[in-house]
């Protein structure tokens, strides 16, 4: 009777005590956040620990929280650029995305034929790593038909690697002295998902930012087209799904608007300030969501996939950036 009651009480109001303890560990990031003293990367950390005290009770409420969080600060981000100076700064970098985005996918389906992977699985893993991570995933999986274990252990996969990289790539940055725009594109290319990429780069510096989230943008692009590709190659007519990231045009569009339509700095500034506090929110939201259960879902072999090709892309985009951008 005890143990009906109990968990007839958790399922009444487990939900609000996760909301109401997610809030009072949200709200000191939305007032302290504020200052430069919440850092993204301590953001995502208090999510981590969050998420192993606590169990999630209310997943979807977290989810829709930082996807449309996350989508409003990167729209938020274009009333910061400049369309003429972004295209300029960030023009080193496309030619090398397109050619990364096309080798990643192909030696990452390759590489996961070799290690004997499921061959769903390996394209998901290579279709996050080579354009933009969960979403690339989220936007691919209903192409394919890939089932909830497939997408689970793809999406956990690479959001470990995601948290992993907001950590380690800025003080790898300033260990080898990279100028602002070279951190911005390496940052962009080499890190899987638009909220790590933004979170770096504003570590790093506002130009490194501003530079990152431009070519992380053009890149998720790569959405569209890959959609369609896989619809042909995997040749299911029924399968024809295709989740548009609508928000990267609301980017551009704010990006127009700042350009020529004569905002007031001060407001472009306060959109700014406000999206770049929001992004800091939504990365606890991200930590907030992972869970042991999913890391025990991922596996030795997918992990080390993706491992393996965000160990080729990293590096290999370093050296060109370092060689070719000043």
């Amino acid at each position: 009777m005890k143990e009906e009651i109990a968990h007839s009480w958790k399922e009444q109001y487990g939900k609000w005590v996760y909301i109401l303890a997610a809030l009072l560990i949200v709200f000191p990031f939305m007032v302290v956040g504020a200052s430069d003293f919440i850092s993204p990367a301590i953001a995502l950390f208090s999510g981590l620990v969050f998420a192993f005290i606590f169990p999630m009770p209310f997943p979807k409420f977290n989810k829709k929280a930082s996807k449309y969080l996350l989508q409003a600060s990167v729209v938020g981000l274009g009333f910061g650029m400049n369309v003429t100076e972004a295209l300029k700064s960030g023009a080193d970098g496309m030619m090398f995305t397109i050619v990364s985005v096309i080798g990643v996918m192909v030696f990452g389906v390759l590489l996961g034929y070799w290690m004997n992977l499921q061959r769903k699985t390996s394209y998901l893993i290579a279709s996050g790593t080579a354009i933009c991570g969960g979403s690339a995933i989220a936007a691919v999986g209903p192409v394919l038909k890939a089932n909830d274990h497939e997408m689970a252990v793809s999406l956990g996969v690479i959001f470990i690697l995601n948290a992993i990289a907001l950590f380690i790539f800025p003080p790898l940055g300033r260990m080898f002295d990279m100028s602002q725009a070279q951190f911005g594109t390496w940052a962009a290319i080499a890190i899987h998902d638009t909220s790590s990429v933004v979170g770096a780069g504003d570590a790093y510096g506002r130009e490194a930012c501003q530079i990152a989230t431009l070519i992380k943008c053009t890149r998720a692009l790569w959405i569209i087209p890959l959609a369609f590709v896989t619809m042909f190659i995997f040749r299911d007519k029924n399968s024809n799904s295709i989740s548009i990231p609508w928000f990267i045009f609301l980017f551009v569009i704010a990006m127009v608007i700042n350009t020529y339509c004569g905002v007031p700095e001060s407001l472009s500034k306060a959109i700014v300030y406000i999206s770049k506090k929001a992004l800091v929110v939504t990365l606890f939201f991200i930590g907030a969501g992972l869970s042991l259960s999913m890391i025990k879902k991922v596996g030795i072999k997918p992990l080390l996939l993706a491992v393996l090709l965000w160990i080729i892309i990293g590096v290999s985009s370093f050296f060109v950036v370092i060689h070719t951008i000043d």
